[in-house]
C-alpha cells in the first residue's frame, strides 16, 4: 500500500478540493429556516462562584445555589452528607494549582458571548431537525481534570479546564494523539458528538463492524450537520496531514476492509482496533490514524445521504440497519490520482 502521509506530496491541489467540504462556502452560508428557530442558552460560568469558595460554608451555599449541578454532576447522591461534599469542594477550590488553572481556563474562555452563539447556532441546527428538543441549561466549570463534559436532556457541563490547549499549567492525563482533541475549538465538537447518542439508534444484538463503522458514522455526520462550518479535522480529530492521507488513500483503506472480510466481523477486540481508540492503526498502514473504521463509516453516511436527498436527518438517526446504509449509499470509494 502506498503509504498514507507521503501521498499527500505532489497531490496538494486534489487533497485541498477533496477536504473541501472542511468547509465550502455554501455549507456556511446561514439558513434562514434555521436562523428563525428559536432556541435561546443559558449559560452560567459557574467556575467564577466556585473559585470564591473560602470555607465549608461558602460550598454549602454553593451547593444550594445550584442544586441542578450538585444533583448531576457533582453526584451528590454518592457523598455520606452535604458537609462531606462541601468539604471535597472547599479543598477544590483553594488549592493552588487548580487556581491556577482557573486562571488559566478565565483567560482562554473569558468571552462568554463568543461561546454562547456558538451553542446557540448548534442548538437551532438541533431543534430545526428535531423540533422536540429542548435546550438544556449549559453550565461551564474547572473539573480538576475530572470530566471534560457532561450531557443530558436536562443539563450539559462543559468543563473547560480540560480544553485550555497546550500553554495549560496541568493538561489531562491522555496519550498525546487523544490530548490534541483538549483544545478550545473541540469544545462544540465534543459536545455535538455527545448530544448525537440521544439520537443514534443501533441494533443491540449481533453487532458488528460493519455496525460499528455507521454508528460512529452517523454520529459525526449529526455533528456535521449541527456544525455546518466546523472542518472536518475537528470533528474526527485528526491532524489536517493525517486528514488529507486517508482522503487520498481511501479507496486502499476501503479495499483492506473487504480483503480482509472485515466487515461482518464480530470479534469485539477486532472491531475495537479499528474504530476505537489508537494512536493509529499499523495493520493497515503506520500512518493510518487510529479510529480509521469511523471516518470510513462517515463517508458511508455521507454518500448515503448524497444518494438519498429525500431522507431527514432524523431519519437517519434511526435508522438501526447499516446494511441498508451501506447497500443505499452506493460507497465504491476509487483510487485518487496526484496531480503533476
Amino acid at each position: 500500500m502506498r503509504p498514507i502521509l507521503p501521498a499527500i506530496l505532489g497531490c496538494c491541489l486534489l487533497l485541498l478540493a477533496a477536504c473541501g467540504r472542511d468547509k465550502s462556502s455554501s455549507a456556511c452560508t446561514p439558513d434562514p429556516a434555521v436562523a428563525s428557530v428559536s432556541a435561546p442558552v443559558q449559560l452560567t460560568r459557574l467556575e467564577k462562584s466556585f473559585f470564591q469558595i473560602r470555607n465549608t460554608a461558602d460550598a454549602q451555599r454553593f451547593l444550594a445555589e445550584q442544586p441542578l449541578f450538585a444533583n448531576q454532576f457533582l453526584q451528590r447522591r454518592q457523598f455520606p452528607s452535604d458537609e462531606v461534599l462541601a468539604g471535597t469542594l472547599t479543598r477544590l477550590a483553594t488549592n493552588q494549582g487548580l487556581q491556577v488553572l482557573g486562571r488559566q481556563t478565565d483567560s482562554v474562555f473569558q468571552d462568554s458571548g463568543k461561546l454562547k452563539t456558538g451553542l446557540e447556532g448548534m442548538f437551532q441546527h438541533i431543534r430545526y431537525n428535531f423540533p422536540a428538543f429542548r435546550v438544556p441549561p449549559v453550565q461551564t466549570f474547572v473539573s480538576g481534570l475530572s470530566q471534560d463534559m457532561f450531557v443530558n436532556d436536562s443539563l450539559i457541563v462543559l468543563g473547560l479546564d480540560f480544553f485550555v490547549g497546550p500553554a495549560a499549567r496541568y493538561r489531562p492525563n491522555v496519550p498525546e494523539y487523544i490530548l490534541r482533541r483538549y483544545r478550545p475549538e473541540y469544545v462544540l465538537p465534543t459536545a455535538a458528538l455527545a448530544i448525537s447518542s440521544k439520537y443514534n439508534k443501533k441494533e443491540l444484538t449481533n453487532q458488528t463492524m460493519l455496525g460499528e463503522m455507521v454508528q460512529f458514522g452517523k454520529a459525526l455526520y449529526f455533528a456535521e450537520r449541527v456544525l455546518p462550518c466546523t472542518a472536518d479535522s475537528l470533528l474526527i480529530g485528526y491532524t489536517d496531514r493525517e486528514l488529507q492521507g486517508v482522503y487520498f488513500n481511501e479507496s486502499k483503506i476501503w479495499a483492506h476492509f473487504l480483503d480482509k472480510k472485515l466487515l461482518y466481523n464480530t470479534a469485539p477486540f477486532t472491531v475495537q482496533k479499528y474504530v476505537g481508540e489508537r494512536p493509529n492503526i499499523p495493520e493497515i498502514d503506520k500512518t493510518c490514524p487510529g479510529r480509521i473504521g469511523a471516518w470510513v463509516g462517515w463517508q458511508i453516511v455521507r454518500k448515503y445521504m448524497a444518494e438519498n436527498p429525500k431522507v431527514t436527518l432524523a431519519q437517519l438517526m434511526a435508522d438501526k440497519n447499516p446494511q441498508h446504509i451501506l447497500n443505499e449509499s452506493h460507497y465504491r470509494p476509487r483510487p485518487r490520482r496526484a496531480e503533476r
